[in-house]
């Protein structure tokens, strides 16, 4: 591994000398570009340096140690190396995650989709748990949400609810819920007090641009009409809400919570451009023959992921075997518990994967 980030360290001084070229200066795209290089492995570069810097005091305490006749120098130079050991494994593992490829996704905001699964009304019900739940997490952490489509089923839940999370690295913790979650309780309705089971899918798509994919306007097929959403009467008297049939794939989008046709043609496009690269990565994956590993942040909506068992006020995620006995702070949004120990087993997998 340290060969690898010998080589890298090496890319970093090139870019050090390119960037002061008085040719590159003059053009601002290659400078940014170098820039931008550079700034991506220079976190990396340094714990690098630090680690060479702390090899040669490790040799230099080693020697004394060989050399030195008084107990209480030597006890020292024992300490200097444990501690010189210490520091030296830790900046080793910091080496071996700063080299994990990372997700360019991972900084973008994300589009949430979720749909009541089996279970009738009171699969909407949690629909609408869930949908509080991820709000509830994104204010939290100072993230901005945005209602994009709803359809309720008239008593409290939503047969699928869309919206939108914005927030630096919200697609990095967020893209741990895609599949299909589930929640065990008596409803509201049960006179006989018996538990029920049912379930609602989460799909976590990050927020496309424009530029990352292609969509031909001869493709789609638009409707607009009244909407039922949010605004009333005044929405109603103008075709604000916005339906977009894309006909290559069959996938239909609608937004109907602007005022403004324009904007929630925007929405919608929006949903649209993140469905189908989605749909795109799926079938690279495919191509690829990849081998899934963890199934975190896979985006697989048949993979039940988690169980919401209330009368036992547990939560357990079936992907790494988690169980907490505290259902009602993390439905009501206290999810960094859980998010971390994905990522950890994430990257902990991907490490194993890369055998470094």
């Amino acid at each position: 591994m340290l060969d690898k980030v010998q080589l890298i360290e090496k890319r970093y001084e090139e870019l050090n000398r390119l960037m002061a070229d008085p040719e590159v200066v003059a053009d601002h795209v290659r400078l940014a570009e170098y820039a931008r290089e550079q700034a991506e492995i220079e976190e990396l570069v340094q714990v690098y340096r630090r680690y060479r810097a702390l090899e040669k005091e490790l040799a230099d305490a080693r020697e004394l140690m060989e050399v030195e006749e008084d107990a209480d120098m030597r006890s020292l130079a024992e300490q200097e190396i444990a501690r010189i050991e210490r520091e030296m494994d830790g900046l080793y593992d910091q080496m071996r995650l700063l080299l994990l490829p990372t997700d360019p996704r991972d900084e973008k905001n994300v589009i949430m989709e979720i749909r009541a699964g089996t279970g009738g009304d009171e699969a909407g019900l949690f629909a609408a748990d869930l949908y509080r739940m991820y709000t509830r997490y994104a204010e939290a952490r100072g993230w901005k949400t945005d209602l994009l489509s709803f359809h309720d089923t008239g008593v409290g839940g939503y047969k699928e609810i869309i919206f939108e999370v914005k927030g630096k690295g919200a697609y990095s913790r967020l893209k741990y819920e895609s599949g299909v979650h589930r929640v065990q309780r008596v409803p509201l309705t049960e006179a006989q007090g018996r538990i029920h089971t049912s379930t609602a899918t989460v799909a976590v798509l990050p927020e496309i641009e424009e530029v990352e994919i292609e969509i031909d306007p001869a493709d789609l097929h638009i409707d607009v009409y009244g909407s039922s959403g949010p605004g009333g009467q005044h929405m109603q008297k103008n075709a604000t809400a916005v339906r977009i049939t894309h006909k290559p794939s069959g996938i239909v989008v609608s937004c109907e919570s602007e005022r403004s046709q324009t904007q929630n043609k925007e929405r919608a496009m929006a949903v649209l451009r993140a469905r189908l690269y989605e749909r795109e990565e799926e079938r690279r994956r495919a191509e690829r023959g990849e081998e899934r590993r963890l199934q975190v942040g896979s985006g697989e909506r048949s993979e039940k992921i988690r169980t919401y068992n209330y009368p036992q006020n547990r939560v357990t995620d079936h992907r790494i075997g988690l169980t907490l006995y505290r259902l009602e702070s993390i439905i009501n949004g206290d999810l960094d518990e859980i998010l971390d120990e994905l990522a950890t087993t994430d990257q902990a997998e991907r490490l194993q994967a890369l055998g470094t």
